[in-house]
């Protein structure tokens, strides 16, 4: 007699989970959205009135994967000794970026929102304007042309203003396509500056393979997070939004003071790790901080960075002591190699700054400059940028 197949994700019946209707509409679906955006949906209260339908900016693969589940997936929190897992259903459509699909649900006064995370090289308009944004674009038309009202795009991505940035990409497309589509994103589109933080590192094949039935059942697409989560948004949302404040997301008059918190203390590092780390053997972040020159570095950034976050409400002490739990976890694989790419990109956003603040202020930035030092094509760009 033949053994029965392993259970599977492939039905929301048998785990006892609702299909939550499509609300929002997610652009860059990968390992982030589903750790973090897809998280705090799947914990909010309403989360049975709140479905994301996700669509893919690279590849088909992780879109047809996960729409073989029925867009359910199994998410691992990896603390220092031990795992949390849950299966996160508040995906409920996966698909490559369909350009039709994208704008048929965007032109549907049922969707809300629209989030983003299509890397700090997404929002760079020239001869080769990014998919997602013309899609976004594309879509926003379709919402003008069926008067679908109002609704708000979110960006997540780490750089510096980013809904500011989402709405001068956003607008330089809809004034390129059509001046009253221009218009109408001016009037009824919202545009919310979020921080977003959650280390989810990059799975190889056998890490996917070794954690394909962490839940107890077969997942092609499970993801791999540590415990610590944040997320703080500025801005409207006229056609309503989830309840994320019940997750733990924070809602602030003011977002930039946590942006740089974040892209300075924590992405900062993460970039001096990946320059000085690989040169002494190092692979992941858990390494490179372990290494007392590597940290050295690290800390010495901190404190230049530390004199330019003066907000009360950022704790920049107890910050700190969380990033160095968090970097010493052994269990998060959080490789230097994947934290490079785009390396020219990150310094311009996360460690530039931190110089020019410094000199301003009459001192030398000096610390901040020894940080890429290991790296002389990232420091040219430091020193070259600041003067």
């Amino acid at each position: 007699m033949n053994a029965s197949p392993p259970a599977t994700l492939l039905s929301r019946h048998a785990l006892g989970l609702d299909r939550p209707p499509v609300r929002i509409v997610h652009l860059g679906l990968g390992n982030f959205h589903r750790s973090h955006q897809a998280w705090y949906t799947e914990l909010a209260i309403d989360r049975a009135e709140w479905g994301i339908a996700g669509f893919a900016v690279r590849g088909a693969g992780l879109a047809d994967r996960l729409a073989a589940q029925d867009g359910l997936f199994t998410l691992i929190e990896r603390g220092p000794e031990t795992d949390e897992v849950s299966v996160i259903g508040s995906l409920v459509e996966a698909g490559p970026g369909d350009a039709s699909r994208v704008a048929e649900l965007l032109a549907s006064p049922a969707t809300a929102i629209v989030t983003l995370t299509i890397t700090e090289a997404g929002y760079r308009l020239d001869e080769r304007t990014p998919l997602a944004l013309s899609r976004l674009v594309m879509g926003l038309e379709a919402r003008r042309l069926a008067r679908g009202g109002p609704l708000a795009v979110v960006s997540c991505d780490n750089l510096p203003a980013n809904g500011a940035a989402t709405r001068a990409a956003v607008l330089g497309l809809a004034t390129a396509l059509d001046r009253s589509l221009a218009g109408w994103v001016d009037e009824y589109v919202s545009f919310v500056s979020t921080s977003v933080d959650r280390i989810t590192p990059h799975l190889t094949d056998a890490e996917l393979a070794n954690l394909r039935t962490a839940s107890g059942r077969e997942d092609a697409a499970p993801v791999v997070a540590e415990p610590f989560s944040d997320w703080v948004l500025e801005g409207d949302f006229p056609a309503g939004r989830p309840q994320w404040e019940t997750a733990g997301a924070h809602f602030v008059d003011d977002v930039e003071p946590f942006e740089r918190r974040k892209l300075w203390l924590l992405n900062g590092a993460h970039t001096i790790f990946a320059a000085s780390g690989p040169g002494r053997g190092h692979e992941t972040v858990a390494a490179a901080f372990a290494d007392p020159y590597c940290s050295e570095l690290v800390i010495g950034f901190w404190d230049e960075a530390a004199r330019h976050l003066t907000d009360a409400a950022l704790d920049i002490r107890g910050y700190l002591q969380q990033l160095r739990q968090r970097f010493a976890n052994p269990r998060i694989a959080h490789r230097l190699t994947d934290i490079a790419d785009q390396a020219p990109t990150k310094v311009r956003v996360r460690l530039l700054p931190v110089l020019r603040a410094e000199r301003a202020a009459g001192r030398t930035g000096d610390a901040t400059l020894k940080a890429l030092a290991d790296a002389p094509e990232l420091l040219a760009i430091l020193k070259e940028e600041s003067r």
